[in-house]
């Protein structure tokens, strides 16, 4: 049965993630410790904040090796909402230079929302367009919406780490995926019905 594990590192939307799961009847444990992986099949990290930040609490909390052992070497699924799915990358650029986790060779960056006469953040609802299949979204319709807030966007070096995409103003990425890991640029907690399909899905891969 599954047991999921999420981080709680002290962003503000831990409670909503949890609040969300609980509503879904989905075994849910807090992870504040290295030990606490070892009794999950599931790794969620939840994320409010900015990329240098999240990797600081992490590293404070001793969070970084576990996480590396249980989802890369004994690949327990892992999902990474918002910010939690861009320090994935290699490297992000919010503010300062910061190393990620380095699980999906990529960059984030700041969004050009200038160049499109758009403001920042990127706040709302907008449709998710599919670049390729993936668990996350059984029985999810292509385009549907869910609901974003940031203004940095994950750049994968490899196009093939790319689930799916959404407009603002040109393609950034609203999900990655590659093996047992996946990341969401929206709030699935946040998106009603298309979000808690994709909690219910994540749990069952």
């Amino acid at each position: 049965m599954a047991k999921v594990g999420l981080i709680n590192y002290g962003s503000g939307n831990f409670m909503s993630v949890f609040n969300a799961l609980t509503y879904l009847d989905i075994n849910t444990i807090q992870i504040k410790k290295p030990d606490d992986f070892k009794n999950v099949t599931h790794i969620i990290l939840p994320g409010v904040g900015t990329f240098a930040a999240l990797m600081k609490q992490l590293k404070n909390l001793n969070l970084i090796e576990a996480m590396k052992h249980h989802v890369l070497k004994l690949q327990k699924p892992y999902l990474g909402i918002c910010v939690g799915m861009q320090i994935l990358a290699t490297l992000g650029y919010e503010y300062q230079e910061c190393n990620g986790l380095d699980y999906i060779q990529g960059e984030v960056i700041k969004i050009p929302a200038q160049d499109y006469k758009l403001r920042l953040p990127h706040i709302g609802w907008n449709d998710v367009i599919y670049k390729k299949s993936c668990p996350l979204f059984s029985d999810i319709k292509n385009k549907a919406s869910f609901y974003f807030v940031h203004s940095y966007y994950f750049v994968p070096k490899n196009n093939s780490d790319i689930v799916a995409n959404c407009m603002y103003g040109f393609e950034l990425t609203a999900c990655v995926g590659k093996d047992n890991i996946y990341g969401v640029q929206f709030h699935p907690e946040k998106s009603q019905r298309n979000g808690l399909q994709i909690l219910q899905n994540f749990v069952k891969i």
